[in-house]
C-alpha cells in the first residue's frame, strides 16, 4: 500500500493498494467517531461493492444508511443533489457523522457537495472505484454538479477527509471505462512527467496500476497544495478540458468525459503547433498516445459549436479564457486566448 498525504485548508491522506475495501471501516473510524455513516453509491457500483463497504463500515460500529442513484452524467444535476440532501436529513446524519462516496466521478462529486453544504459542511471520504477518479477527481476537493449552461458550474472547494483507492475495484471496470481513465492519466505525462508518459509508451494498457496511480496524485496533490483554490497553477490540470467539455456538452454527454479529454488534448497539441508553440515530435508523440489507448483525437462537431460551448467554461474572465496548452513533453503552459480569437485557435486544431 501506498500513502500519499496531501496538506491542504484540511490535512488527509490518500490510501493506495490492493484489498483496501474491507479496511474501509477501519480507517474511517480513525477520523469518526462511530456515528452514522452515509454511503453515497450509484447504480453500477452499488451492486459490486456496497455489501463490503456496509460490512466493513458496520464491523467499525457505525450505523450505515445508504442512497443509491442512476449512474452516468445525466444525473449529475441540481434534482439529485437535493434529493441527497432530503436523504442525509431524513436519516438524522449530524456534523460528527459522515458521508462516504462509493463510486467514480459522478458519485464523488455529487456526495462531496452534498457533503460540502449539508449543515454547512459534513466528514466525507472518497473510495473511488474508476481509474478516472482514483487519478484525479477523488483528490483535490472539487466537488460539483451540472448546471443547464455547463458541466461543473455550481460546486465548492471541499476536501476530503480520506480518500481509499481499492486498486482491485479497477479489475470490474469495462475496458471501455477503464481507457477513459487513461485519459487522465496521459493528461499529467504531458504536463508534469516525461518518465510517465514514455513509461505509459512502453507499457500501454498494461502499465502497472498502483505506481501509476500513485504518480499521479502525487502530481496533483503537489498541485493542489500551491494552489487549492485554482487561481494559478491548479488551472493547468485544465488541460484538454474545455475543449472537452464542449465536446461532451454538445454530444449531450453520449460522449465520456475521458474521451472528451482526450479530444480536448489532441485539438490544443494540433493547434499549438500550428502557432509554432507546441513541438511537432510532441505533437505526435501524444496523439500516437492517446491512439495507442484507444482514444479518439478528433470530433465531428466544427469550431463554432466548441466555441459556444467554451464561453460557459469556468477558466473564462472577463473577454479572455485561460487554455492550457503543450510546449514538448512534461512542459506546458497558459496561454490567455481572447474569446474573440478562440474560435480560431480551435479550427487550427480540428
Amino acid at each position: 500500500m501506498k500513502i500519499i498525504n496531501v496538506s491542504a485548508s484540511r490535512k488527509y491522506s490518500v490510501l493506495i493498494g490492493p484489498g483496501l475495501l474491507p479496511r474501509l471501516g477501519e480507517e474511517v473510524g480513525k477520523l469518526c467517531k462511530a456515528g452514522t455513516a452515509a454511503v453515497i453509491s450509484d447504480t453500477h457500483v452499488w451492486p459490486l461493492y456496497g455489501e463490503a463497504a456496509v460490512s466493513s463500515l458496520e464491523r467499525a460500529g457505525f450505523r450505515v444508511v445508504s442512497f443509491v442513484f442512476p449512474a452516468g452524467e445525466a444525473s449529475k444535476n441540481g434534482d439529485t443533489y437535493l434529493s441527497i440532501l432530503n436523504f442525509l436529513a431524513r436519516s438524522h446524519v449530524t456534523r460528527s457523522d459522515c458521508v462516504v462516496a462509493l463510486g467514480g466521478g459522478v458519485v464523488g462529486d455529487m456526495a462531496g457537495f452534498a457533503a460540502a453544504t449539508f449543515l454547512r459542511g459534513v466528514a466525507y471520504i472518497q473510495v473511488p472505484t474508476t481509474l478516472l477518479a482514483a487519478v484525479d477527481s477523488s483528490v483535490g476537493g472539487k466537488t460539483a454538479i451540472d448546471l443547464e449552461a455547463g458541466k461543473n458550474l455550481a460546486g465548492a472547494f471541499y476536501q476530503p477527509a480520506l480518500v481509499l483507492c481499492d486498486t482491485d475495484t479497477l479489475m470490474t471496470l469495462p475496458e471501455d471505462i477503464f481507457r477513459d481513465g487513461c485519459a487522465e492519466v496521459i493528461k499529467y505525462g504531458v504536463l508534469y512527467d516525461p518518465g510517465l508518459f514514455a513509461h505509459l509508451e512502453e507499457a500501454g494498457l498494461s502499465f502497472d496500476r498502483e505506481r501509476v496511480i500513485a504518480r499521479c496524485v502525487e502530481l496533483k496533490r503537489n498541485v493542489v497544495m500551491e494552489d487549492e483554490f485554482d487561481t494559478g497553477a491548479r488551472q493547468m490540470l485544465n488541460l484538454g478540458h474545455t475543449v472537452g467539455h464542449g465536446v461532451e456538452a454538445q454530444s449531450g454527454f453520449t460522449v465520456s468525459h475521458g474521451k472528451a479529454v482526450a479530444i480536448g488534448m489532441a485539438i490544443v497539441s494540433r493547434a499549438a503547433e500550428r502557432f509554432g508553440i507546441c513541438q511537432p515530435e510532441s505533437r505526435a508523440r501524444i496523439e500516437a498516445l492517446l491512439r495507442a489507448f484507444g482514444l479518439p483525437v478528433s470530433t465531428e462537431y466544427d469550431a463554432q459549436a466548441l466555441f459556444s460551448s467554451a464561453l460557459s467554461d469556468k477558466k473564462r474572465s472577463g473577454g479572455t479564457l485561460n487554455l492550457v496548452v503543450p510546449r514538448r513533453i512534461g512542459l506546458c503552459e497558459r496561454k490567455p486566448t481572447p474569446v474573440a480569437e478562440l474560435e480560431s485557435f480551435l479550427e487550427a486544431g480540428l
